[in-house]
């Protein structure tokens, strides 16, 4: 044991990848649904790791905090901007309202428990889950001129205030929201009725429904002989088509058998006769069941081998003189477009969530829409509709790096009012910088790519780095400091986690009146609980509430971490 602790107090980058890797493993696991999450394991496998009394250098710590922070904003700037617009300026309101309402009730708690500003810090970010509180938090502490223990104090007892809330935080607020939210709003059954309705409006046939938003295959080519007398009369390719747009569905002729030759290059003008094999396209929930019109369906091998194209593309704004204004419309609207002839929107994710694929769905400005057909009409239209998504794992560095220096430079401005110094720090800088730098990705797709795989790789190592090093400079004090004030601690941030959940749950409905669905969704987006939205959804059997959580989240996430300057300043 003396040998392995030499080993880690000599090199303590070890210490940081055991901290990480067993972190990892114990945040992994769930006993009946409950875990403690990634970060919370990785904080507290750090503090064990700490009680060796290993050295860190602070350095390694604000890279890797910057670093998570500019992917942050990256990834949700498009949405953060796209709020702005008119149609998402009532979730843009209701996310301040919400995340103003969550800095004065911690502020409030914090004060009534007499805590200092590293427990009030370590509240607000355990209660609400945001974890970069305790950095930007942690910078402005330091940045206030205190005395040496009294500063090292603050800073030891925030990730301990930070471990206790954490819990209840992650799992309070999916419980509140999936359980206690419905039962809030009229009941679960009148919450369920309410999005089965909501996804009728959006284009949702209610008889297609059963089970097949949730079909691993959105798209699928299934292969039919022509028996129905309808097509006696000479039918030709648009006859049909024609006839199920006409029914409310999208589907597509992509080849014919007639004999024993095969029809590949399908024109609208093609008859089609009664013994003919057709292929058609479609999402699967229309799909299924057209053998009982058309007749039997079979399975032809050679008629249905064939390729189809699966491309992502992002949806942009202006370039240049031409536009593609395809932000801010319906997919009705772009569906409707000659270029979407042959071409089946499979999947739209806004920030890594998978949104519902309806007709009256509003398509932003960098979402990724996933389409499937023939190469050339899926080429066609990735092109109309944007930008096709690089496949590539390559990351511009230059303007990852610059990003980070700029939104530095700019957060080390200090404004002073009272002797007080204000400023970001370069934490709030980096994180500006990324939503600024994210925004300007989505309007120019050809510069500053970040693939998703990397954006992970950025987003948890270097947040659980930071976190790491947090617990394992915090190891020695932390027993001592949980001792003191655990049980507390734990009563407060349940407090802090009700509060602004219930109070958003009631503001939702009476002020902003919004439809129960997108208020679940707003709601766990202004929190930032992404464990929530999945219990949400599961609770009410759709995924309308993914409407209302994208732009809330991406406002709610700026607020938060921002707000770890703001309890500092206020509890002084």
């Amino acid at each position: 044991m003396e040998w392995f602790t030499n080993l880690l107090q000599a090199h303590p980058e070890l210490a940081i990848y055991i901290t990480l890797g067993l972190g990892f493993l114990i945040g992994k696991i769930h006993i009946k649904g409950f875990g403690l999450g990634i970060v919370t394991s990785v904080l507290l496998v750090g503090v064990v790791v700490g009680q060796l009394h290993i050295p860190m250098t602070g350095a390694l710590k604000q890279v890797a905090f910057l670093l998570f922070l500019f992917a942050i904003g990256y990834k949700v700037g498009p949405q953060f901007f796209a709020g702005l617009r008119k149609e998402g300026l009532p979730q843009v309101y209701f996310a301040v309202v919400m995340c103003v309402f969550i800095l004065l009730s911690t502020w409030g708690i914090a004060l009534l428990m007499g805590y200092n500003a590293g427990e009030a810090a370590g509240l607000l970010s355990g209660s609400q889950t945001i974890s970069a509180v305790i950095g930007v938090a942690g910078d402005t502490i330091r940045d206030f001129g205190l005395p040496a223990d009294e500063q090292q104090k603050m800073l030891d007892i925030m990730p301990v205030a930070y471990a206790v809330t954490y819990i209840f935080g992650t799992a309070g607020s999916a419980w509140i929201l999936a359980r206690l939210g419905p039962r809030m709003l009229g009941g679960l059954d009148k919450v369920k009725a309410a999005c089965r309705e909501l996804e009728s409006h959006m284009g949702r046939d209610e008889s297609d429904r059963p089970g097949f938003m949730d079909a691993k295959r959105e798209v699928e080519f299934r292969c039919y002989r022509i028996e129905n007398d309808w097509f006696a009369k000479e039918r030709r390719v648009s006859d049909l088509e024609q006839f199920f747009e006409r029914q409310g569905k999208r589907l597509f002729v992509e080849r014919i058998r007639k004999g024993k030759r095969i029809i590949d290059d399908i024109r609208a003008n093609e008859h089609l006769n009664i013994g003919d094999e057709v292929v058609l396209s479609g999402r699967h929930e229309y799909t299924i069941g057209e053998e009982r019109w058309i007749g039997k369906e079979v399975d032809d091998d050679a008629l249905l081998m064939f390729p189809v194209m699966v491309m992502k593309c992002i949806v942009a704004g202006k370039r240049g003189k031409r536009i593609t204004a395809y932000g801010g419309k319906k997919i009705s609207e772009l569906r409707n477009k000659p270029f979407m002839h042959g071409v089946i929107i499979q999947k739209i994710k806004r920030m890594g969530i998978s949104i519902p694929v309806f007709p009256e769905t509003v398509i932003n400005t960098g979402d990724v829409i996933e389409v499937v057909g023939k190469k050339v009409e899926v080429m066609a239209a990735a092109k109309e509709i944007g930008y096709p998504d690089p496949a590539t794992n390559e990351t511009d560095i230059v303007y990852l790096a610059f990003g980070i220096i700029l939104g530095a430079i700019a957060g080390t401005l200090t404004l002073h009012i009272s002797g007080v110094p204000i400023s970001l720090s370069t934490s709030g800088g980096a994180l500006i910088a990324g939503l600024v730098f994210g925004w300007w990705r989505s309007h120019h797709p050809t510069m500053g790519a970040i693939p998703e795989a990397a954006l992970w790789v950025f987003n948890n190592m270097g947040l659980n780095i930071f976190i790491a090093v947090i617990g394992i400079s915090a190891g020695p004090g932390f027993i001592e400091g949980f001792r003191e004030a655990g049980l507390s601690l734990f009563i407060a941030g349940i407090v802090a986690t009700s509060l602004p959940l219930l109070f958003g749950l009631f503001i939702a409905i009476k002020w902003f009146k919004f439809h129960p669905a997108i208020a679940l969704g707003c709601c766990a987006g202004a929190r930032t609980t992404t464990a929530a939205i999945g219990a949400i959804q599961e609770s009410v059997g759709s995924e309308t509430p993914a409407l209302g959580y994208t732009v809330t989240y991406a406002v709610g996430n700026t607020l938060l971490i921002l707000w770890g300057v703001f309890i500092v300043l206020m509890i002084g």
